[in-house]
């Protein structure tokens, strides 16, 4: 996963004596129809860019980092699509760990190696494990 150039510019303050990174107190699971990009650009996050008025980050925990790696400690799922006026079928390309559950400040993104469509009916659902934080 990427960093995002908030959390580089904030982690080289804290490592060199700029000012203090204070540890997010929850993390959240965020899904995009495209990339985000370090500068996250919050248009392409999923509440933005389609009419599923079930959408909302879920809560994700990390067990401790080992082999220069993360993994998540629990499952995340994402509740049944629920269309609004006009809306379709869509698909993810992307997902990110945000630091807050709306808004807030995106930390790491990845694309998913295939896109994954959503539609009425079905929940998305990844399992503990499945999403792995690899600084680079």
């Amino acid at each position: 996963m990427g960093a995002s150039d908030y959390l580089e510019d904030a982690l080289l303050d804290h490592v060199l004596g700029g000012s203090t990174f204070t540890q997010p107190a929850n993390l959240y699971l965020a899904l995009f129809t495209s990339d985000p990009t370090d500068a996250f650009t919050t248009a392409n996050e999923v509440d933005t860019t389609v009419d599923d008025t079930a959408y909302a980050r879920q809560a994700i925990t990390f067990g401790a980092a080992s082999g220069g790696e993360a993994l998540s400690a629990d499952a995340q799922t994402f509740a049944a699509v629920v269309y609004g006026s006009g809306a379709a079928a869509y698909d993810v390309t992307h997902i990110g760990i945000c630091d807050a559950s709306t808004a807030g400040n995106l930390l790491y993104h990845a694309a998913l190696p295939a896109s994954i469509t959503r539609n009425t009916g079905k929940t998305l659902v990844f399992d503990n494990g499945t999403v792995k934080v690899v600084p680079g």
